[in-house]
């Protein structure tokens, strides 16, 4: 009997830890994060400031080979005359709540405004469930390439 009752124990944690291993976030969040990185590059290529809509108030970028980029004034400025291009990204994961945060594990390709592509990388983002619906609070990224 004992032993029943303990693989039992076994078997209901080892579900519990694929439930926290696997995408598990509701329709509706996925659709919002989708909808999001959808127009990310055209809100970008706007430089009108309207990429801050994307993210919380205390959002912070990790941009590769700098520091990191916290606030909504430094991230305009990191945004502000930056390049125009299309950025498409394909959701890996997603893992978390739809009451607080969700983790998002994509890859990114960026091609420039003629369709030739520029770059190709992953993409770890946070997003924060807020009154006004999920944003981006930590936002990490780097080419899959070297530096040139």
């Amino acid at each position: 009997m004992k032993k029943v009752v303990m693989v039992s124990v076994f078997i209901a944690f080892a579900g519990f830890c694929k439930a926290q291993n696997t995408d598990m976030v509701s329709k509706s969040a996925r659709k919002a994060i989708e909808s999001s990185n959808a127009i990310y590059a055209d809100l970008a290529n706007k430089d009108d400031g309207s990429i801050l809509t994307r993210y919380t108030e205390d959002a912070c970028l990790f941009p590769p080979g700098a520091s990191p980029v916290c606030g909504r004034e430094q991230i305009a400025s990191f945004f502000k005359g930056g390049p125009k291009v299309h950025v498409t990204f394909t959701i890996q994961h997603l893992y978390g709540n739809d009451k607080t945060f969700i983790t998002e594990e994509s890859f990114y390709e960026m091609r420039d405004l003629d369709g030739k592509k520029i770059d190709d990388g992953k993409v770890m983002v946070i997003w924060k469930n807020t009154k006004n619906g999920w944003k981006m609070h930590r936002d990490m990224f780097s080419s899959n390439h070297p530096a040139k």
